[in-house]
């Protein structure tokens, strides 16, 4: 059976919703996520490895995961 390869997923903030809770950055195990200056969180997307956790957590739901292109 071939397997299916898909791409890598990344977490993706929608920056203008955000409320900067903080919480993604602390369910966040790689410690991809800071929140900038108080106003918004963003994604160090070399640290990120797709998880799922910052969105799942995420009270604003502001966070997905994107497929990228390598």
């Amino acid at each position: 059976m071939e397997k299916i390869k898909r791409k890598p997923r990344k977490a993706h903030v929608a920056e203008n919703d955000c409320v900067a809770c903080g919480c993604c950055a602390k369910v966040c195990p790689m410690q991809a996520i800071s929140v900038y200056k108080g106003v918004k969180a963003v994604v160090d997307w070399k640290k990120c490895v797709g998880c799922g956790k910052c969105a799942k957590d995420c009270p604003a739901s502001v966070i997905e995961l994107r497929e990228i292109e390598l």
